[in-house]
């Protein structure tokens, strides 16, 4: 079996799965934020089921438009905060939380092994740790608050093996972004793309995250690693759960393989309006941009901080350009200013932020207005994404969205060596 059906044959107490397979999946963790929960919840009502199955097996994170944007994004904080309350499940407010999918994996709440499923569709990050994680929707997500479990079809498995070593500047961000490039959006359709290869295994954790972070925009279901020495330390005394670990059998089945060597890959850069549009770097050209954005669930990590700040020290943000850093944690706010990156962001004319999605999905702290073009490590660049329909969003790793706040046009960090 390969790696997917490895772990939900073992939550569904069957010996193996196969591909297309209806089962019944027993649920480690249940996630929901500040937009998706309080559907869940009315749903949840609805059914009559007075308790959730676990309080601890269920994690609220308001996210999306928090700290709250206006009286509507606070009377749904609220909505989902009493709920909360009252269910005694696992909560973090402004002040003590993250973007979810930062903050879960930092705070031991996902393990090698697990099964999540979260109402937003990049729960898929928790891959990075040999997790099967996926986005379901609201309803799906209260059948699983009430019974601790959920109906799904197997997902077939594709793998990608990442051969070489990435050259200066490339980084997760460059291979996923080249990924979705040379097999679109919906190339991976309902599948779960197992990632492997000497590229992949030389990724920290960090970068694992990000790679399975945009699983989701190349159509796929689960972005699954393999558990190493890595993922290990990174669980450790993290993880609040025992944990299993799996692998993939040698003989495992796969729907495709894909083969490449990134030992020559430039940094990437997606085009409005779709993830996969996407063109390396020395053949971008000449494209000016008013908003530079550096954070979110995809490069919202301490590596990523770091990454950013290494371009802009000593060097100052375009007069043309806003830019805007925001970390996916407390933590990571709190490391960055132990070593010194807000400094930096702040003596370059950049904008330190508070953690919140804000801008990625157009909420606020960053919404574009007509015409205006974004630079952005986020994960989706759709019409109307960040802002007005008639806005561009153009997605790339730390360093490219760094040097491009500094050139005032989407550029590398190499010429500014």
């Amino acid at each position: 079996m390969t790696l997917a059906e490895k772990i939900l044959a073992a939550h569904t107490g069957k010996e193996r799965v196969s591909p297309g397979e209806l089962v019944n999946v027993k649920v480690d963790l249940v996630l929901a934020n500040d937009i998706t929960a309080p559907l869940a919840i009315k749903e949840f009502r609805r059914v009559g089921i007075p308790r959730v199955f676990d309080p601890q097996r269920v994690v609220f994170v308001p996210d999306h438009f928090t700290p709250n944007k206006d009286i509507a994004s606070a009377e749904q904080s609220k909505f989902v905060r009493t709920f909360a309350r009252e269910q005694g499940i696992v909560y973090f407010e402004v002040g003590q939380m993250g973007i979810e999918h930062v903050l879960l994996p930092e705070q031991g709440l996902v393990g090698p092994g697990d099964v999540v499923i979260g109402a937003d569709s990049h729960t898929c990050t928790y891959g990075a740790l040999g997790a099967f994680a996926t986005g379901m929707g609201s309803t799906d997500i209260a059948a699983a608050m009430a019974t601790g479990e959920i109906w799904m079809k197997v997902p077939h498995s594709i793998k990608f093996v990442y051969h070489g070593r990435l050259p200066k500047w490339v980084s997760a961000k460059d291979l996923i972004l080249y990924t979705i490039g040379q097999i679109g959006v919906d190339g991976a359709l309902y599948a779960s793309m197992e990632f492997s290869g000497e590229a992949i295994d030389a990724l920290s954790m960090d970068g694992r995250f990000t790679m399975a972070n945009m699983a989701i925009e190349a159509g796929g279901k689960a972005g699954l690693f393999g558990v190493d020495d890595k993922t290990v330390d990174y669980a450790e005394g993290r993880t609040r759960r025992p944990y299993t670990v799996y692998q993939p059998d040698s003989d495992a089945s796969y729907a495709r393989v894909y083969d490449w060597d990134v030992s020559h890959l430039e940094p990437q850069v997606s085009f409005p309006h779709l993830p996969s549009n996407t063109k390396p770097i020395s053949q971008v050209g000449n494209v000016a941009i008013d908003q530079s954005v550096i954070g979110s669930c995809t490069n919202g990590r301490i590596e990523d901080l770091r990454a950013a700040a290494q371009v802009l020290k000593g060097h100052r943000v375009n007069p043309d350009v806003r830019c805007i850093v925001i970390p996916g944690s407390q933590a990571v706010y709190l490391q960055a200013m132990h070593e010194g990156l807000i400094e930096i962001f702040i003596n370059s004319g950049a904008a330190f932020s508070t953690p919140t999605c804000g801008p990625c999905l157009g909420g606020h702290m960053g919404i574009l207005a007509e015409g205006e073009r974004s630079i952005s490590t986020t994960n989706r660049n759709f019409v109307g994404r960040m802002g007005h329909v008639r806005s561009e969003v153009y997605l790339a790793s730390p360093v490219v969205a760094a040097a491009s706040a500094v050139l005032g046009r989407i550029g590398s960090p190499t010429e500014l060596e």
